[in-house]
């Protein structure tokens, strides 16, 4: 496995609940994106017990960076929790991605002897900002896709991608709503069992202290979910029921080299080996996790058994199919406590939010390594492996 001269290390996690993407009915319709982002990062230093004037660099993601999530929402989210100016902070965009490559670069910067202590995570507020305020800068300003991007790719909305992922791989609407039904059994088993109780930060509301995922739907049967109409395609076999939904949400994580928690007393829980980041087709666009996986293991001298546990962000029930269908793992490691089609996906938190589950889950199943990999708009897949000290 790669070895770099200096190892980055996940000192610790955090998450909030996730909440609909509602405007009215989201359980953090009256939180601004940037005091969501901000409370985690206070919760993980805590957690850590280390001074916050060690963290040198802040890096978060965020999908939508347009009204109450421009100009920064990191160094906002950071500042407005009274943290040490000193800590740089950079805002990330890649798409669905962008929590997972702001703890990919965290790790990069500390391997690289730029930073000891750094912050990463991710944000996103479906219900205050969502693909409404994207589309609507748009119209004020200019699209995001100028006309020599379709000379070259005929680009679809996400949804058709997705289809066209079925198509390809022949997956059936039967087997989508199966894995939507499986999604939701097992988050609702997870949240039953309180396997998310270490991860979650309680987050104070108007309407109480949230402590448990909004999203979660135990009553999914096939019935229910065979009455929907297809979402994306008039014949298609994409639905709400079987993608994920539109949620609000805000995780970070610790990460330090190895040295730097020595000396701060700090205890590593997991070991950055590796990650990726791999281009795809733009127009079917949600592929990334199948070569993305596979590069990770093959470089690492892996096969897909000797991981222990996979987070496949479940965008659409398709692309996860698709990679089960071409990676061949034991679905027993793959998801097992729900995911975005059951919890929720707020866009520019979820890949730091599968970090945060999947370091939970190698602590309480014993395991050893771990594989976070994400389909991402524009035709982008990326993985991170990870290994459980």
């Amino acid at each position: 496995m790669r070895n770099p001269a200096r190892a980055a290390v996940i000192v610790d996690a955090v998450r909030t609940p996730i909440g609909r993407g509602h405007a009215e009915k989201g359980m953090f319709r009256d939180i601004h994106p940037a005091d969501l982002l901000g409370r985690t990062f206070v919760e993980v230093i805590s957690r850590a017990g280390v001074d916050a004037s060690e963290v040198e660099n802040v890096i978060a993601g965020c999908a939508h960076q347009v009204a109450q999530q421009a100009s920064g929402i990191t160094r906002t989210a950071w500042l407005m929790k009274g943290l040490p100016i000193e800590a740089g902070a950079t805002t990330v965009d890649v798409r669905c991605g962008s929590g997972q490559q702001a703890v990919n670069y965290a790790a990069l910067s500390i391997e690289a002897g730029i930073n000891d202590v750094v912050v990463a995570g991710g944000v996103e507020h479906m219900g205050r900002v969502g693909f409404r305020a994207n589309e609507g800068a748009q119209a004020t300003y200019g699209a995001a896709f100028p006309p020599e991007l379709f000379a070259h790719y005929p680009i679809v909305a996400q949804g058709e991608g997705a289809e066209m992922i079925c198509d390809q791989w022949a997956i059936p609407r039967a087997d989508l709503d199966a894995y939507a039904v499986r999604s939701n059994q097992l988050a609702h088993a997870a949240i039953t069992a309180g396997a998310f109780r270490r991860e979650i930060l309680p987050i104070d509301t108007d309407a109480g202290v949230m402590t448990a995922d909004q999203g979660i739907r135990p009553e999914t049967s096939l019935d229910t979910l065979a009455g929907l109409k297809p979402a994306f395609r008039e014949s298609g076999r994409l639905t709400a029921g079987n993608s994920s939904q539109m949620s609000d949400g805000a995780a970070a994580l610790l990460l330090m080299s190895d040295e730097k928690a020595a000396a701060l007393g700090a205890t590593p829980r997991a070991r950055v080996i590796d990650q990726v980041v791999i281009g795809v087709d733009p127009v079917s666009m949600l592929t990334g996790p199948i070569p993305s996986t596979r590069r990770l293991l093959e470089r690492n001298g892996l096969t897909i058994a000797d991981i222990d546990a996979f987070e496949v962000n479940e965008a659409f029930a398709s692309v996860v199919l698709a990679w089960e269908r071409e990676l061949k793992p034991d679905m027993d490691r793959v998801n097992q406590r729900g995911g975005a089609i059951a919890l929720g996906h707020p866009l520019g938190s979820t890949g730091a939010r599968l970090m945060t589950t999947l370091l939970h889950i190698l602590e309480d199943s014993d395991g050893e390594l771990g594989i976070v990999t994400m389909c991402c708009g524009g035709g982008v897949g990326t993985a991170t492996l990870i290994q459980r000290i």
